[in-house]
């Protein structure tokens, strides 16, 4: 029976598949296969040998099965994959397999053809996430909502403003995540303690040609592994892409909030809330998000860990490995998919957003009248206290803004009720919001 929840609960189907043991049982024999044609190519054995070894390093004849029963006999996995491969090569081909190659050979240039196809699923997640947001970016340019800052109300926004800097942080992660594709999908093929000497003079031409084979960066030194704060740097990738879908699913809750009711997560027809509270509009979803994304952030301490390996290796990477590096790349997937449906679906209460910009009777306009009233030739500071006094005043009594300053004998000759009323009305005081939007999406659209 499953146990751990990527195997039943939160995750998608091409991502799992990536991670299950027979996938990591044939990327370890598509490494042997490499090896042996390298020799051949190289003239180390015949053409033939490499291409029965080839031929048989497949699933069809290597069973996940035979390799597990000869691991609990002589517990090393490795070799338990390289006797069954011997038992189905014919001739004297199978003397020839793992031929000058040491555990991690296989092992971590395997891991770096599952990295490289883990990122691919990853990338092409983000991009759907980016477009994703450049279309609400697009629909919601000139929504006006209120900003907060500390919790509380400060001046407008708009709901573009909000994702187009999610889509662009989402952008700065596609370039993170370029970047590691291009400099850690690294292979080796350089023996024990990485000197080569049991490939001879020919051990840079064997890693080269293994390595183009496989599609991998041959590693340009390693010892008996490949340096660990090459997956440090993956894991950390994940954690920057799981973090930024974390900020964006606890915006869209604190938005759902009762008393803010902005925006809402999409609810089904037939979906419970809550088992007893009828009422209920939980936003489950994105705090499914906010709760897996601390998962996958906490593995970075684990891969830091693994950085410093005693001596040419040692094995205390390897247990763990086999739980960060599955479970990150399974979780980010998830939690970015799922961060997309959100998205789709999200929902707006238009006279919310309304309430909640008139909901300080005009207070939130203090910076704008402060500032149209040095215009009128009033020092910024005096502006300043008069407006200060004037919220207090607002606060204190529950009356608006707009009455107070109009009545305020300072300023009562020099500022028209029209031009208050202008002053107060919240899309004169988005600044260039629509044209910052505007120019990400611009820039954003170029790169897709």
């Amino acid at each position: 029976m499953p146990i751990h929840p990527i195997e039943y609960r939160y995750f998608n189907k091409e991502m799992r598949d990536l991670f299950t043991e027979e996938a990591k049982l044939q990327n370890w024999l598509d490494v042997e296969a490499a090896l042996a044609k390298a020799h051949a190519e190289v003239g180390n054995i015949t053409r033939d040998k490499a291409e029965e070894i080839a031929r048989k390093a497949n699933l069809k004849y290597i069973k996940l099965k035979r390799v597990d029963e000869i691991e609990k006999e002589i517990h090393h996995d490795v070799m338990a994959m390289v006797k069954a491969l011997n038992e189905q090569c014919v001739g004297d081909a199978g003397n020839y397999i793992h031929y000058g190659a040491t555990s991690y050979d296989i092992v971590d240039t395997a891991l770096a053809l599952q990295m490289k196809k883990a990122l691919e699923i990853i990338k092409e997640k983000v991009l759907r996430l980016l477009k994703t947001l450049i279309d609400l970016c697009e629909q919601h340019k000139e929504t006006v909502v209120i900003g907060r800052t500390h919790g509380q109300q400060a001046i407008p926004t708009t709901f573009g403003m909000k994702f187009a800097i999610w889509a662009k942080e989402v952008d700065r992660n596609l370039m993170r995540l370029d970047e590691v594709y291009n400099r850690c999908i690294q292979g080796k093929m350089s023996g024990a303690v990485g000197t080569m000497a049991s490939f001879g003079e020919k051990g840079f031409e064997i890693q080269d040609l293994v390595m183009i084979n496989l599609g991998l960066i041959p590693t340009a030194i390693a010892n008996q592994v490949i340096q660990r704060d090459i997956h440090a740097e993956v894991i950390v990738l994940l954690a920057f892409i799981a973090s930024t879908a974390d900020k964006i699913a606890r915006e869209i809750r604190n938005l759902q909030r009762t008393e803010i009711g902005e925006m809402f997560e999409p609810f089904s027809k037939n979906q419970v809330g809550s088992s007893t509270m009828s009422h209920k509009r939980n936003p489950h979803k994105s705090e499914r998000i906010v709760s897996l994304a601390r998962r996958i952030k906490s593995n970075i301490i684990v891969a830091f860990d693994n950085i410093a390996l005693e001596h040419e290796r040692d094995l205390t990477n390897s247990a763990n490995e086999r739980i960060i590096i599955p479970e990150s790349f399974i979780l980010t997937d998830y939690i970015v998919s799922q961060l997309i449906s959100i998205l789709k679906g999200i929902e707006f209460n238009f006279d919310n957003i309304q309430r909640n910009l008139e909901l300080t009777h005009g207070q939130i306009f203090s910076e704008k009248i402060m500032i149209e009233l040095v215009k009128k030739g009033i020092g910024r500071q005096d502006a300043h206290e008069i407006l200060r006094q004037a919220v207090i005043e607002s606060r204190k009594e529950g009356k608006n803004i707009e009455e107070i300053i109009s009545k305020n004998p300072t300023i009562s000759d020099l500022v028209t009720v029209q031009e208050l009323s202008d002053w107060l009305n919240p899309k004169s005081y988005i600044g260039t919001a629509v044209q910052q939007v505007e120019k990400v999406v611009e820039q954003l659209k170029k790169r897709l």
